[in-house]
C-alpha cells in the first residue's frame, strides 16, 4: 500500500459520487433511477480500477464474486451505491459511495474512502477526519446517541436503548451512519441484523484511521476478504463509549441465552 492507494480510493469515490449526483439530477422513476445508479457507479469503479490497478481484484456489490480474491494480494472492496433506497428519494442526503483496499500482507483494510455526494463531503484515509472529541466520560455529555436504520432498527439496538437509556437516531446507508459517528453527530453505530463486506469496509477503514473503535459486537476483530461475505454484526463508536456498549450487549446476550 502506498500513498497513491489512499489518493486513488478518495478520487474514485468522489468521482463516482459526482456522476451519481448528475444522474440523480435528471430525475425520473425512482426504481429506474436506483438501478441506473448502481450500474453507472459499478461500471465506472471497476473500469477505473482495472485500468489503474490491473493486477488487483475487485469485489463489488454489483458484480460477480471472483474466487481469485481469496488468494490475491490486493482486493478492492467497493459498494458503488450504498443507500440505493435513499438515492431514489428526492432530497435525501444519506447515501454514499464506498471504496476500500484490503491487502494480504496486512491481513486487513489499508485504505478507504466514503463519498457522501449529496452532503458535498468525502471522508478518507488520505486525510483522516479529526479523531473522537468530547468528554471521556459519556455521562458528562448526556445520553449515548446510537444511529440506526430508518425503517428497521434491529431489536438488539432497541434492547440496548432500553438498558442504558440511549437515544436512537435514524439514518439511511451504512456509510452515512459511520460518517455521522466520525463527524461527532452521534456516538455509535450498532448493527446486529447482518450485511455484507462491502457495506462496511470503506467506512471501517476511515473510522479506524480517525481513531474510532470498530469491532464485532462481541468485541472480536472485523475480518474482510473472507470466503463467506456475510458479516453478522458491527460496532463503530467513540472509544470512550465502547466499554459501556459492549457490556450492555453482553448483558442482553446473557439474558437471552438464559431465557
Amino acid at each position: 500500500m502506498t500513498a497513491d492507494d489512499h489518493a486513488l480510493a478518495r478520487a474514485l469515490a468522489e468521482e463516482a459520487g459526482r456522476r451519481l449526483t448528475g444522474l440523480r439530477a435528471q430525475g425520473g422513476d425512482p426504481d429506474v433511477l436506483r438501478k441506473a445508479g448502481d450500474r453507472l457507479s459499478h461500471e465506472f469503479l471497476t473500469a477505473e480500477l482495472a485500468d489503474r490497478r490491473p493486477g488487483d481484484v475487485v469485489l463489488s456489490e454489483e458484480g460477480a464474486d471472483n474466487p481469485a480474491r481469496l488468494t490475491a494480494g490486493r482486493v478492492w472492496i467497493v459498494d458503488p451505491l450504498d443507500g440505493t433506497r435513499e438515492f431514489g428519494e428526492p432530497g435525501r442526503t444519506d447515501w454514499a459511495v464506498h471504496v476500500a483496499l484490503w491487502e494480504r500482507s496486512a491481513g486487513d483494510l489499508t485504505a478507504g474512502a466514503v463519498a457522501l455526494p449529496a452532503q458535498g463531503r468525502v471522508l478518507s484515509t488520505l486525510e483522516p477526519p479529526p479523531g473522537p472529541s468530547g468528554p471521556d466520560d459519556h455521562e458528562a455529555s448526556g445520553r449515548i446517541r446510537i444511529v440506526v436504520s430508518r425503517s428497521r432498527p434491529p431489536q438488539l439496538v432497541r434492547n440496548i436503548s432500553d438498558l442504558i437509556d440511549a437515544e436512537l437516531v435514524s439514518l439511511g446507508s451504512a456509510g452515512a451512519k459511520v460518517a455521522a459517528v466520525v463527524a461527532g453527530e452521534v456516538d455509535a453505530y450498532v448493527h446486529g441484523g447482518g450485511f455484507y463486506e462491502w457495506d462496511t469496509a470503506a467506512p471501517v477503514a476511515v473510522a479506524r484511521a480517525a481513531g474510532f473503535h470498530a469491532s464485532r459486537i462481541d468485541s472480536s476483530p472485523l475480518a474482510y476478504n473472507q470466503a463467506d461475505l456475510l458479516m453478522p454484526d458491527i460496532l463503530v463508536c467513540r472509544p470512550a463509549v465502547a466499554g459501556v456498549l459492549l457490556q450492555a450487549i453482553r448483558q442482553i446476550k446473557e439474558s437471552q441465552n438464559a431465557s
